[in-house]
């Protein structure tokens, strides 16, 4: 009997240590979400037409190319929990939730959610670019952001529109190095005030974790790779640079949506486009 009390009274101990335990759990915690710009597995280094250290690449249709400048805007991300539920960050605040990552700057390439829920999570969605509800240069409503994307060394805002690049590649390619410069974003057809949605360069990333991400007491760090092989080498298509696409200045459009496709995905058969999930650290 003596036993018995002593095994009743271990348990109960073990019971109020694990209540106590859980208890302390905090109600929320950070995510980081930490990117890695590559060719397939190599993370891109910037040069210009004379480096002998930048990342070079050989697209599927044999080009060389490289980069020296690499930017893109981050926003509208949810993470979805185990049950398939939704957690939304700012995704209506361009100012607290939405970011520019830039190659060139290391701290840009880390970008950190505060407060998400303690649970745990699946998946992660985001937006690469900005969605058309909120694509404004607006300064006044997202002053942070609109200071940051619009500043001298970043230049994300469109210098003839009303709203943001997307994203923002400079190298050059080929072996006597002729220029590179593909900008993406949103267009809009008409006159002011009266502007209606042309081209919608928006596109909307889903992403499977490889382990899922555990809110509480630990704070997770998801890894996310963004391969720019895809840029000429894409799931949904193979592009060849030349007189007629290879710069602003003269490609249209429908050129820009063909890149626009293979970064982002074409929200149908691909809603992942070159990002992938590399690891989860809980």
């Amino acid at each position: 009997m003596q036993n018995f009390k002593k095994y009743l009274l271990l348990s109960f101990a073990a019971l109020a240590f694990v209540s106590c335990s859980n208890n302390d759990d905090p109600v929320a915690n950070n995510v980081t979400l930490e990117f890695n710009n590559t060719f397939k597995n190599n993370t891109i280094v910037l040069g210009d037409a004379a480096s002998t250290s930048a990342t070079t690449n050989t697209s599927a249709g044999g080009q060389i190319h490289h980069f020296s400048e690499l930017k893109y805007v981050i926003s509208n991300i949810r993470l979805i929990k185990e049950d398939g539920s939704e957690v939304t960050y700012n995704v209506n605040d361009l100012d607290k939730g939405a970011t520019v990552i830039d190659q060139s700057k290391a701290a840009s390439l880390s970008y950190i959610l505060s407060n998400i829920p303690s649970a745990t999570y699946k998946q992660i969605k985001f937006g690469l670019g900005i969605k058309p509800e909120i694509n404004t240069l607006d300064q006044v409503r997202f002053p942070n952001f609109y200071a940051a994307a619009g500043a001298n060394d970043t230049k994300m805002h469109w210098e003839w529109g009303t709203g943001y690049r997307f994203t923002k590649i400079e190298g050059f390619y080929d072996v006597d190095n002729k220029a590179l410069s593909i900008h993406t974003g949103s267009t809009v057809e008409g006159t002011a005030p009266n502007y209606t949605q042309g081209v919608n360069a928006y596109r909307d990333i889903t992403l499977n974790l490889t382990t899922n991400a555990i809110v509480g007491g630990s704070a997770p760090k998801i890894k996310i790779k963004a391969d720019f092989d895809k840029l000429l080498s894409g799931k949904t298509n193979t592009i060849t640079l030349g007189a007629g696409n290879a710069t602003p200045s003269i490609h249209t459009a429908a050129n820009m949506v063909l890149y626009v496709d293979n970064l982002g995905g074409n929200g149908s058969s691909d809603i992942s486009g070159m990002f992938s999930i590399t690891s989860v650290e809980n």
